[in-house]
């Protein structure tokens, strides 16, 4: 049984909304956490909703933060926990993810997913598995779980933008590559940004190669 996901909203009103973007955080933050992108990214791209959903687990070590599935090396649980929470987490997310497109009359083509860290993982898992093509994925300090699988499981192939920190101290940027590599050769358009001196957070010239690549995979024009 899926456990239904609450989130957060800023943008267009519902209604409104021609386009979707949806953030999903990182291990022990909130959907707060990334919606507060929404304001510098707003203005630059009108009739866009921004949704942003808690994490379906509570955290541990946050007690104000949520988890899409517990990490072994960070909170003790056993690989076995870890694989079990991200599988029942997938189903949360997939579920949503229908909820969203049906309350707001706005498909997977005019949808972007956008990740930072765990949520990357949750990002670069479901989007390609999903029965109709995103329009993108942004994924940010991150990485590809079980890229050995992506391959054989894949279903669509949505264009992804990769963009890591040269100084990531949490997930080492050498995960962009590997990421990458993986995803090129299941048969992805990647492209990838690597933000130097940024260690594991989300830099301003990070957030504009994303919101020219989220501009362009939704249609939005330039200004004249």
């Amino acid at each position: 049984m899926t456990r239904a996901l609450e989130a957060g909203r800023a943008g267009a009103a519902k209604g409104a909304a021609d386009r979707l973007v949806i953030f999903l955080h990182g291990y022990g933050a909130n959907g707060a956490d990334l919606l507060g992108l929404a304001e510098p990214l707003a203005p630059h791209m009108p009739d866009t909703a921004f949704l942003a959903p808690d994490a379906p687990e509570s955290c541990a070590g946050a007690p104000f933060g949520y988890q899409w599935f517990p990490i072994p090396w960070i909170d003790g649980s056993s690989e076995e926990s870890s694989e079990a929470g991200m599988m029942r987490a997938v189903d949360d997310l997939n579920a949503f993810l229908d909820q969203v497109a049906q309350d707001e009359g706005i498909g997977p083509e005019r949808t972007i997913l956008f990740g930072f860290s765990q949520g990357t993982m949750m990002a670069l898992h479901v989007g390609p598995r999903r029965p109709r093509a995103h329009a993108g994925i942004v994924g940010f300090s991150g990485r590809l779980l079980g890229p050995e699988l992506l391959a054989d499981e894949v279903v669509t192939k949505p264009p992804v933008l990769l963009v890591h920190g040269d100084a990531d101290e949490l997930v080492p940027v050498q995960s962009l590559p590997e990421a990458g590599n993986a995803l090129s050769a299941a048969g992805f358009e990647v492209y990838a940004h690597v933000m130097k001196d940024t260690g594991h957070g989300i830099a301003p010239d990070g957030l504009s190669v994303a919101l020219a690549f989220m501009r362009e995979r939704l249609g939005i024009e330039a200004a004249d």
